[in-house]
């Protein structure tokens, strides 16, 4: 099966570097997907340029794609089952919860110069960053790529009642799935709430696990995407 590997900020495609070859060996292939804005130094890319990205990936793939969004980018995959409900085996999301429609994609740190520096580890002590080490620390800072305001001050819009029959699987590194359920519970997740199939699966790691599990990560996603394939043969 394909499975389209999405970074969340910050990220750009290399950031599954350490995850692909491990699913490869696990018999599925995987797609790291290039965002515009992340990576390709096009600055005024926006929300709209990075959703048509996700989609083109799906359109290229021959069968029904696993789609992966990790963090903020958990929106991106679930644009993609919103505006192709019948063309995905699933989503998962690792770390994330997708904004609902009307919301602004991720306005969570200050703009500079027209794009979102990463705002260094401050708001990401605690469990988030707990497995980074002092070397993890400063190889992520120092490849971080700005987000382009038009991304993350971008609005989210969401159409298709029928995304909400696709298969969800929250992936829990910093959180554990008892958690997750409570804060859906409660509403945090509208969107996750109506989700008809959602499924959890836990992770021992921080906010990053394609850095610092990624053989864990990898056979994780495989085994989402195994059953997700049985589903739908």
């Amino acid at each position: 099966m394909d499975i389209l590997l999405i970074g969340g900020l910050w990220l750009d495609a290399s950031a599954w570097d350490d995850v692909v070859p491990e699913l490869a060996a696990l018999g599925h292939r995987p797609v790291p997907v290039a965002l515009p804005g992340q990576g390709d130094g096009a600055a005024a890319a926006t929300l709209a340029d990075q959703r048509a990205a996700v989609l083109a990936a799906v359109d290229a793939a021959p069968g029904k794609p696993l789609v992966v969004g990790h963090s903020a980018a958990s929106t991106l995959a679930w644009l993609a089952a919103d505006a192709r409900p019948d063309r995905l085996a699933g989503v998962a999301l690792i770390g994330g919860f997708p904004a609902p429609d009307g919301r602004a994609y991720a306005d969570f740190f200050p703009v500079e110069d027209g794009a979102v520096p990463f705002p260094g580890w401050g708001p990401f002590e605690g469990p988030d960053a707990a497995d980074l080490d002092a070397a993890a620390r400063e190889r992520f800072a120092a490849a971080a790529v700005p987000v382009p305001e038009g991304v993350a001050k971008g609005i989210v819009r969401l159409t298709d009642e029928r995304r909400f029959d696709v298969p969800v699987t929250v992936v829990c590194p910093e959180f554990t799935p008892a958690q997750a359920e409570r804060w859906i519970a409660a509403g945090e997740s509208p969107e996750l709430a109506r989700a008809r199939r959602l499924a959890y699966r836990d992770i021992d790691a921080g906010h990053w696990p394609m850095t610092t599990r990624p053989h864990a990560l990898a056979r994780l996603l495989a085994d989402i995407a195994n059953t997700r394939a049985a589903d739908v043969s």
